[in-house]
């Protein structure tokens, strides 16, 4: 098994998992446990996969990874009420599995494209349209509507990751950088609460001002 693969399958893991703690968090039944964490698993490869033309997506050539969902799925149903603070274990792992999956979508996307610029829009679209998606299906506050950094931790991740390969970097060592960057920046903003400055509205000119 080659990093990338190790990657792509803790992504999904830590993902599914993620999907479960939100389903924990709406008391849905075991069923709702294992669609909350398939939809966050692996909704962002697919898309990623889709627009890369890679079909069938990955998890139709590889069901375990639909496997993987059902079992972390399940361990999360049974052990979810040991934890206190689900929300905030939520973020964390969901900062874990953006920064692996900020490296597998920009590995995928350099390997099937060859363009730098390609491989860090599939790698941001790897990383945060599986939490978007479990944001919005269940409700909670979306991770993409948070004032701290969310989509540009998968970005430096992505980027720092292409950047490397660029470089001669080996692939161990380019997943490496582009982990620790995208982690370091989303784990920076969850706990320091890193933003940048938002847009503020302005007043609108008046007809007489422009003529």
């Amino acid at each position: 098994m080659t990093p990338l693969d190790v990657l792509d399958y803790a992504g999904v893991a830590v993902f599914a998992a993620t999907g479960a703690l939100a389903a924990s968090r709406k008391q849905l039944d075991m069923i709702g446990f294992g669609f909350m964490a398939a939809i966050t698993g692996i909704g962002g490869g697919t898309f990623r996969d889709l627009v890369l033309g890679a079909t069938p997506v990955f998890w139709v050539e590889k069901p375990a990874y639909l496997i993987v969902c059902a079992v972390v799925a399940a361990i999360i149903y049974f052990t979810a009420h040991l934890v206190e603070s689900r929300y905030r274990l939520l973020l964390w792992l969901d900062a874990v599995g953006l920064s692996a999956y900020a490296v597998m979508g920009a590995a995928k996307g350099l390997a099937l494209s060859g363009s730098p610029s390609v491989a860090v829009v599939t790698g941001m679209m790897t990383a945060t349209l599986g939490g978007i998606l479990r944001d919005l299906l269940s409700g909670e506050p979306s991770v993409l509507m948070r004032p701290e950094i969310y989509v540009s931790a998968a970005l430096v991740g992505a980027g720092g990751f292409v950047a490397a390969s660029l470089l001669g970097a080996p692939l161990i060592a380019a997943s490496g950088v582009g982990v620790v960057l995208a982690f370091a920046v989303r784990g920076g903003a969850i706990r320091y609460g890193w933003a940048f400055s938002p847009y503020r509205s302005r007043a609108g000119r008046r007809p007489e001002d422009v003529m």
